[in-house]
């Protein structure tokens, strides 16, 4: 066949990539709907809730005219949210990426229909009158149910239907920031878990086709504008260097902050249908001193971008904000966390260019946003190319890259655990997202099977041979059975032999090798370790691919000395070469 599976090479794939990229695009096209009309929901609720009137247009709570009532929205909608989590689905709460990476863990990647359901409308009540959020993480997980029912729809196993729910999520995030690199990337270095191409393309898909759409619907250009950078100078390289680590202590304070907060509500004694109204009585505090502090704040990023803000709002901004957002997440409202980190940082990088009177005072803005980004999320990935696209700021790449990396690498330094992670911890599930090539897909089984220099035929009862097993080799050893003409046939432990002989004394060693499976010289040594874990047998039999003669045997102890070579690798430290010898 065409599509016949490769078994080695770079990459491995199938006809598995055409179905799951078809059904990915109508995922990405269907999200991108979701997206726009989740927004068009939060500029409704946004109306009602601040200017008391019916329209879908887009509105923000910073020019509003409530004076003290404002604190009265975010209550009320609070109160709403609490009452659909008790009685709707209590997996509202929260900002909905550690709930999608929960689900793709413990729950094959299922999503519930009342998730699907409940969390844009709760995501949109909560963000409409006030809550600091952005809509990011709400469409991320809507568009993520939505592709994991439209998956359940199908015949298909667990990771086919993670696939394309990150493949939805990626789709709503691209519909939201029109930022369709960015979406793969944040799916690819946080969500799927992989690095493959039957998870890559059809995300990439699902996230040019929402893009696409967007296009369409709410037009082009960047997000952000602002003013472009055309050089870099090596202050500015020095600046990103300092801001990195700026934003990575300020990405530990929130993540720590907001569990904090957390911890504490689990402490009080009522229900927790009750805390995120708790949690909006600061929301609406916050807005009585900052309206800017307020709902998405889309208006807010645009004004620091082009530096339209005074040094007393964007300190106002980076306090109030923080505060008020660390809260309402902590109390387990529903709302996203991407939009509030870019205003918190950014108002971090305002505040310093103001102080250092910097050159370009709107650059210095995104690489707080970037920094902040990167050391919440530990994304780098995302966290360089985010900014780029919503901004279209092209010069900025090199600061970025050194904001980035710095913030990341300094944050998984000092913290274990990101917000995305932390929680996921909390509820019992290890998570780790380091990815790297597994020693035992570099080696084929012909480079490391082997024949033992030890002999048993096969026809020799075991009780024959125990006694001189017992006097002459340790336990531990391997043989190599023979058949009638001399060919080796399997292998078999001495220790083995020792407890069938217990058992049934009259068995000849051929009977107990019978069913061993077998690899090919080519294969690699994972798909011999992937045949020991189906037969439940620890070792294999190695044929050559041409005539089907066996070559060696393949032991699971050869396997455990290539990850011990890996070990040894990491951890043995040696000077090579030195300028001292002779």
């Amino acid at each position: 066949m065409f599509f016949k599976t490769k078994q080695t090479g770079d990459f491995t794939t199938n006809t598995q990539i055409i179905r799951l990229s078809i059904v990915a695009l109508i995922i990405g096209a269907i999200c991108a709907w979701i997206a726009v009309v989740l927004l068009k929901m939060i500029y409704f609720f946004t109306n009602l809730s601040f200017f008391h009137r019916f329209s879908f247009a887009y509105a923000t709570p910073t020019h509003n005219s409530l004076h003290a009532w404002i604190i009265v929205p975010p209550i009320l909608g609070a109160l709403v949210i609490g009452i659909i989590a008790r009685y709707g689905s209590e997996k509202i709460r929260g900002h909905g990426i550690p709930e999608a990476i929960e689900a793709m863990i413990i729950n094959e990647s299922r999503i519930s229909p009342r998730v699907a359901f409940w969390k844009p409308i709760s995501a949109a009540i909560s963000i409409g009158t006030g809550g600091p959020f952005g809509a990011e993480g709400p469409i991320i997980m809507t568009g993520g149910s939505f592709g994991s029912l439209f998956s359940q729809l199908f015949r298909l196993s667990p990771v086919e239907r993670r696939i394309l729910l990150v493949a939805g999520a990626a789709g709503g995030m691209s519909a939201t920031f029109a930022a369709p690199v960015s979406s793969v990337l944040f799916a690819i270095e946080l969500l799927v878990f992989e690095f493959k191409p039957r998870s890559l393309v059809p995300i990439a898909i699902a996230s040019s086709v929402a893009d696409a759409i967007r296009m369409l619907i709410l037009g082009s250009g960047p997000l952000f504008a602002m003013p472009i950078l055309h050089h870099t100078s090596w202050n500015l390289l020095a600046v990103s260097f300092v801001i990195g680590l700026m934003g990575s202590l300020l990405a530990m304070l929130l993540t720590r902050a907001i569990y904090g907060v957390e911890d504490f509500f689990r402490k009080l004694p009522i229900h927790w249908m009750w805390w995120p109204a708790i949690g909006a009585v600061f929301i609406g505090l916050g807005g009585w001193i900052s309206p800017r502090s307020l709902g998405v704040g889309y208006d807010s990023i645009s004004a620091m971008l082009n530096m339209k803000l005074t040094l007393y709002t964007l300190i106002g901004l980076l306090i109030v904000k923080t505060i008020i957002w660390v809260i309402s997440l902590g109390s387990g409202t529903s709302g996203g966390i991407l939009a509030p980190i870019l205003i918190i940082g950014g108002s971090l990088g305002g505040v310093a260019g103001y102080v250092f009177h910097a050159q370009h005072p709107g650059v210095w803005v995104l690489l707080g946003m970037s920094a902040t980004f990167s050391g919440v999320t530990r994304t780098p990935f995302t966290s360089i190319i985010f900014p780029l696209e919503l901004t279209h700021n092209l010069g900025a790449l090199l600061p970025l890259l050194v904001t980035s990396s710095i913030s990341t690498g300094f944050s998984s330094w000092i913290l274990p655990r990101s917000i995305l992670t932390e929680k996921i911890v909390r509820r019992g599930l290890h998570l780790t997202r380091e990815y790297k090539t597994d020693p035992l897909e570099m080696h084929d089984c012909k480079e490391i099977c082997y024949i033992p220099n030890n002999t048993i035929h096969g026809d020799a009862y075991l009780t024959t041979i125990t006694m001189n097993l017992l006097s002459h080799y340790d336990t531990k050893t391997w043989f190599t059975v023979l058949d009638d003409d001399g060919h080796p046939v399997g292998i078999v432990l001495a220790c083995e032999i020792l407890y069938r002989a217990s058992i049934t004394p009259q068995q000849k060693v051929l009977e107990i090798i019978n069913d061993a499976p077998y690899v090919r010289n080519n294969d690699t040594a994972k798909v011999a370790m992937q045949q020991m874990l189906i037969s439940h047998c620890d070792w294999v039999k190695v044929i050559n691919k041409e005539d089907h003669q066996i070559e060696g045997f393949l032991t699971i102890q050869k396997l455990i000395d290539l990850r011990r070579k890996e070990y040894e690798e990491e951890t043995e430290r040696k000077r090579v070469f030195s300028i001292f010898q002779n």
